[in-house]
């Protein structure tokens, strides 16, 4: 089994920052990639920002030069440093992990999810 948990959503006013972080951990060979998804009320859940195992990284058109993701490899780890937050970013942010188990040779896996408020 592979636990993703994540943390560091909140509250924060427009043209604030926030820092999201999460952590895979269980049964995991290897990570392909990691990744960051929302979903506002109403919506569909939508991709944010990727990164493969090599670095390579892919974003939301909206979300470009706002933020940006991180991971670290040899801890499971993934980061979201969101700069310039607008009040169309308020979402539920889900991380989501690819990952190579004992089980499967790739599988993604989901967070519970972190809420994301921007509003003055």
């Amino acid at each position: 089994q592979v636990q993703v948990v994540e943390s560091g959503g909140g509250l924060v006013q427009p043209g604030g920052s926030l820092r999201l972080s999460c952590a895979a951990s269980g049964s995991i060979l290897n990570i392909h990639a990691m990744g960051w998804y929302r979903q506002a009320p109403g919506k569909q859940r939508e991709l944010v920002a990727t990164i493969t195992s090599g670095g390579s990284t892919n974003y939301r058109d909206s979300v470009k030069g706002r933020f940006t993701i991180s991971r670290d490899n040899a801890k499971n780890t993934v980061s979201l440093q969101m700069n310039s937050l607008e009040p169309e970013d308020t979402a539920v942010y889900y991380c989501n992990v690819v990952a190579r188990t004992v089980q499967a040779y790739r599988v993604g896996y989901w967070g519970q999810g972190t809420q994301v408020t921007v509003s003055s």
